[in-house]
């Protein structure tokens, strides 16, 4: 959420952002809100002081025993017309916190000004492109092949764009799972958290998820919660209306966590396979760090994501997020996209994002410095590091043998028990 004083002190910045984002949303409307919202509490505050002063009066008289009813009566129509103020007062605040929360981030002046994909800017590419000498299968037809993955009896236990892994593939995940909490918090430094699964409406709201994405989310029928998209949510909210003390910072957190996503208006886009589905395991970095430290801590961010795929062998390559492409909540974004020989595409595997102050004040997370004790909004991070469904889908494509073998990637073998190649039983 953005400050409401930065918003009117800087108008022309924040249209110029809502434009470059392609948000469909009028400020002058929010403005115009404020600025009845501000003359309706000026009013009030008059009326307040009239009253005070008239009390002041009728302690006066009654001092002296005089009569003061008409001052009295005056004090009672006063009172009834603070009342009616305050109503007014507490339905535009009501009215202004309601637009806040649907004003995106200002986007950093580094990201690349454009309204779709094409405008992202390509930072860095690493690894090679596998080359086979067959024609190399789909991580469909190789999950079908080696009885790994079952899509079609997932789809009868729940509906489509669900996965079923079975055997080597279970193993498979559970190895990855392992290998990137092993790797991010003995080499990274971040404390492992094993969050709720669900999150109530306070805590979707902090992180920016609601009210703009409620349709992309799964909502429980009788409860107002949410099964999380991302452990993005249930981390970010340890702190929210809390205070964390300055020596604290930053803070590290990395999860497990299975995510659920209805991809609402997703249709027409590839969904087959694991390339697009509604329930996929993910390890989630989530830092909160001081101002002046978070895009210090981004670059550093991509690279513990990164280290990853490196580690994997697999070849990807890092975009910076055009304003168009940025999710609500961003202020600069980096896309890892890693390839994947059979489906010849580069999949989106992470997102590393700096959100600046913008969740902290939805959330209210603030740190107390401790030179003046005074209360500032830290910065949070968080990016995938890395989802599952797509690595998996990478590390079948582009590890397969020509007899629809895969070989486990070196990193993982100590985390598949010493097994080295994935084959048909």
């Amino acid at each position: 959420m953005l400050d409401l004083k930065f918003i009117r002190e800087n108008v022309g910045l924040v249209e110029k952002a809502l434009k470059n984002r392609k948000t469909d949303l009028n400020l002058d409307i929010f403005l115009e809100l404020d600025k009845e919202r501000r003359a309706l509490l000026q009013e009030a505050e008059g009326l307040k002081h009239k009253k005070n002063k008239i009390t002041e009066e009728i302690a006066a008289l009654k001092k002296v025993s005089k009569p003061a009813d008409d001052k009295i009566n005056s004090v009672k129509e006063l009172s009834q017309k603070i009342k009616e103020f305050e109503v007014k007062v507490g339905e535009s605040n009501k009215k202004l916190a309601k637009m806040l929360l649907e004003i995106p981030n200002i986007p950093h002046s580094s990201v690349p000004i454009g309204l779709g994909p094409k405008a992202n800017k390509l930072i860095r590419e690493w690894g090679k492109e596998r080359k086979f000498d067959f024609k190399p299968r789909t991580h469909i037809e190789l999950g079908e092949m080696l009885d790994i993955i079952d899509f079609p009896r997932a789809s009868k236990i729940v509906g489509s764009n669900f996965p079923l892994f079975k055997g080597d593939g279970a193993k498979l995940v559970r190895a990855l799972i392992n290998f990137m909490l092993e790797l991010h918090t003995k080499k990274h430094g971040y404390m492992e958290i094993w969050p709720p699964a669900l999150a109530n409406r306070a805590s979707m709201t902090a992180t920016g998820q609601l009210p703009k994405l409620e349709e992309d989310m799964y909502r429980l029928k009788d409860d107002d919660y949410f099964l999380i998209p991302t452990a993005e949510v249930p981390i970010t909210n340890i702190y929210r209306n809390e205070v964390i003390k300055e020596d604290k910072l930053p803070i590290y957190y990395t999860a497990y966590t299975p995510c659920f996503r209805r991809e609402a208006g997703s249709y027409g886009k590839e969904t087959k396979g694991l390339l697009r589905v509604h329930q996929f395991n993910k390890i989630e970095l989530v830092k909160f760090v001081k101002p002046q430290d978070s895009y210090q801590e981004l670059e550093k961010l991509l690279e513990e994501a990164e280290e990853v795929l490196q580690l994997l062998k697999l070849s990807y390559r890092i975009s910076l997020l055009s304003t168009g492409d940025l999710s609500f909540s961003a202020a600069k974004c980096y896309d890892i996209e890693v390839y994947s020989a059979g489906v010849e595409q580069y999949l989106e595997v992470s997102s590393c994002s700096n959100f600046e102050s913008f969740q902290a004040r939805r959330g209210n997370i603030r740190y107390r410095k401790k030179d003046i004790g005074k209360l500032e909004y830290v910065h949070t991070l968080n990016g995938s590091g890395v989802a599952l469904a797509r690595t998996i889908a990478a590390i079948l494509e582009n590890y397969q043998q020509e007899d629809a073998s895969i070989k486990v990637p070196e990193a993982l073998i100590p985390f598949m028990g010493g097994q080295k190649v994935i084959k048909s039983v």
